[in-house]
């Protein structure tokens, strides 16, 4: 995988992406896919609650790597989408206040607001405190969710979209905005088949 030195997540970020592998995988399934990362020095570290920029993006294209040498491509992108969707769990745990999305006045807007000013406040989040900036498009019919420098397939070749983690964070955001709903989200362009920014797509209308 090629390096990217040169973007960084604060490490409240790793601590949310780990607690989620350890409820996801469990202590010796975090521990194996660290060791295939090569990224030891993790294993029962519990990193501060700081917005310190520390947590190189390549240790999570190299985490999402390990989970599918460790389980098989297509096993270890099902559970990248699981740990996705508890990271915005204890994401939510961390940004709650900031994102504001369990106020009262939040939670009486109309769908299809809600979910707009649900998506608006997590890019928010990333522009705001990490180098992964991302922009958000609708064209009426979908909501596109564009993500530069992409940590998850930065410098990979892949036949199929690997930003799977990315997409169980925007699940768990839908299903928690709409008030349990689920979603069809799916990616559009991933830098792994075609380069440029990473594209996830989303239908704003509830499949249940």
């Amino acid at each position: 995988m090629m390096s990217s030195p040169d973007y960084f997540y604060p490490n409240r970020m790793r601590r949310i992406l780990l607690l989620a592998m350890e409820e996801i995988l469990g202590y010796s399934g975090v521990t194996k896919v660290l060791d295939l990362a090569r990224l030891t020095e993790y294993i029962d570290q519990s990193p501060a609650y700081k917005h310190d920029l520390k947590f190189p993006s390549e240790h999570i294209g190299r985490l999402q790597v390990a989970l599918e040498n460790a389980f098989g491509p297509r096993a270890g992108r099902g559970l990248s989408i699981r740990v996705g969707r508890a990271c915005l769990k204890y994401g939510m745990r961390e940004f709650g206040p900031e994102l504001g999305m369990t106020d009262l006045t939040f939670r009486l807007l109309p769908l299809q607001t809600r979910l707009k000013v649900g998506m608006e406040a997590i890019a928010r989040i990333f522009n705001k405190l990490s180098d992964q900036p991302v922009r958000i498009e609708a064209d009426g019919k979908h909501i596109y969710w564009h993500i530069e420098h992409c940590p998850l397939c930065r410098g990979r070749r892949a036949e199929s979209v690997s930003c799977t983690l990315a997409a169980g964070i925007l699940q768990e955001a839908l299903y928690l905005v709409s008030g349990g709903k689920s979603f069809q989200v799916e990616g559009k362009n991933c830098n792994t088949c075609e380069g440029g920014p990473c594209t996830i797509m989303i239908d704003p209308t509830p499949i249940v």
